[in-house]
């Protein structure tokens, strides 16, 4: 089995960071564990200390700017034919890289396994049944950099526009598209996304959707993607309704 790099950013990531990182070790054939780190103020950098004793080659930089810089960055620190964007609050499916490895073709620069959010307290069948459907249909209009496998040829010399904090996804998506690789949502592929009570409040809500059309039509014109809007308002809704119940907030 070939080893893969593996680019995670972080910035105060520490609600979900170390189950994350074990999840990769524990799933993904690790060359280089790459984190590029955005000034993070909570225990972020502690707990990518204390793994570092336990796992080798986690390389650690600080660099503050937009996540379009960071991945950009991150991209030019990769060294093996294929690398993986993982993001620090999720847990991968058990054996993600041998199940992803089986369906790399010579025509194929990207593997996204679904990413699913977790709701706590919801179980409803019919609600992760819907999200995973949104999910799929989502990532081919706007990508995904949740759990994605990159064949790194197909990105190489890829320039991000700065100035996005989000959808920066979309444009990485389109530019392997660009390049004549198809991008496909993996088979038996996928994550659980879990967002701390932090990130429910009414204000990072306001911010989250304002970056949603900022980034996503004005500057990326994923135009299709505000179709799902009126889902991610009721998603959210359910979230904070849920939270606020629980005295999270």
């Amino acid at each position: 089995m070939q080893t893969i790099d593996v680019v995670m950013i972080t910035k105060n990531s520490e609600f979900m960071l170390e189950r994350s990182i074990e999840s990769i070790y524990a799933n993904v054939p690790v060359e280089n564990l790459i984190i590029i780190d955005s000034s993070s103020s909570d225990q972020t950098l502690n707990i990518i200390n204390k793994l570092k004793k336990k796992y080798e080659k986690i390389k650690v930089l600080n660099l503050e700017g937009s996540r379009a810089i960071a991945r950009e960055k991150g991209i030019s620190l990769v060294r093996t034919e294929w690398f993986m964007f993982i993001d620090s609050d999720i847990i991968l499916s058990q054996n993600w890289f041998k199940v992803a490895e089986k369906q790399i073709k010579d025509d194929i620069g990207a593997i996204w396994g679904v990413n699913i959010d977790v709701v706590p307290g919801v179980r409803n069948k019919r609600f992760v049944r819907l999200q995973h459907f949104v999910a799929n249909y989502c990532f081919s209009i706007r990508g995904g950099t949740h759990d994605t496998l990159i064949r790194y040829e197909t990105v190489k010399d890829i320039k991000i526009p700065n100035h996005l904090q989000m959808y920066e996804d979309s444009f990485i998506l389109n530019w392997i598209k660009k390049k004549g690789y198809k991008a496909i949502v993996g088979k038996g592929l996928y994550c659980l996304h879990y967002k701390s009570s932090a990130n429910w409040n009414k204000e990072k809500g306001l911010s989250h959707a304002i970056n949603e059309v900022r980034c996503g039509l004005v500057y990326s014109h994923a135009y299709r993607f505000a179709l799902f809007y009126p889902f991610f308002m009721f998603f959210w809704f359910l979230q904070f309704s849920l939270q606020f119940k629980n005295n999270i907030l």
